[in-house]
């Protein structure tokens, strides 16, 4: 029988904020082989005493510097091409973290810096490992529920303005949208938005109603990117 090389499970984790209006990603800069100074998605190696959530709440704490309570995170898919890490048979299980006004990390142990990055101005930057696919794939799973369900709340801080649930859509969607259209749509959606019953003082113009997040996790009917 050949042998077989053990496999390895990691979990690798996209965390996705607003930061000047751009969908943005925290990225590390690796300070060892493989891929020595590349960028790369925060993660490490599930140990035997770890589920998968567990392990992606350490890497959150180790590498982020976020806590459980302060992103929603979700598994998007798993990545398990035999070649993907040089080090071995490794399958990464990618998370996907989203908050609003996320901190500026602090670097953790074998990362020489770690940062924000528009996802914009990625298109020059060649990531390590596979880590452009998992990203694209957790960016496409973010825009597509942004259709169908609440999640752009967390986007958002627990007091918000219509306006600014809007903003969150046209960034993380790279789109315009009618205001109007927008609010009928978004206040006419149940369990998706309530008023918190006053205003914001905003510079300009008359102060803007404030709402919080509903009860409700999908969103009937969808709001749509086009359409």
């Amino acid at each position: 029988m050949p042998y077989e090389e053990p496999l390895r499970v990691a979990v690798d984790l996209v965390i996705l904020t607003l930061r000047d209006r751009q969908l943005s990603v925290l990225l590390v800069q690796r300070d060892e082989e493989p891929h020595r100074g590349r960028w790369a998605l925060p993660g490490g190696f599930v140990t035997a005493q770890e589920d998968l959530e567990e392990a992606a709440q350490r890497v959150l704490a180790d590498e982020a510097s976020l806590g459980s309570q302060t992103v929603y995170l979700e598994q998007v898919r798993t990545f398990g091409k035999p070649d993907r890490d040089p080090r071995g048979r490794v399958v990464s299980v990618a998370f996907m973290a989203l908050g609003a006004n996320l901190p500026e990390p602090q670097r953790g142990e074998a990362v020489a810096d770690a940062r924000w990055w528009a996802v914009k101005d990625l298109g020059e930057i060649q990531l390590a490992f596979d880590h452009a696919t998992v990203l694209e794939a957790a960016i496409d799973r973010a825009r597509s529920k942004l259709e169908y369900t609440t999640l752009a709340v967390t986007f958002l801080e627990p007091e918000f303005t219509i306006s600014q649930l809007r903003g969150v859509y046209e960034d993380v969607w790279g789109v315009t949208l009618d205001a109007g259209n927008f609010h009928r749509k978004a206040t006419r959606s149940p369990g998706f938005i309530e008023e918190v019953g006053t205003r914001a003082h905003l510079t300009g113009g008359r102060p803007a109603r404030l709402y919080r997040a509903g009860d409700g996790t999908s969103l009937n009917p969808p709001l749509m990117r086009q359409g």
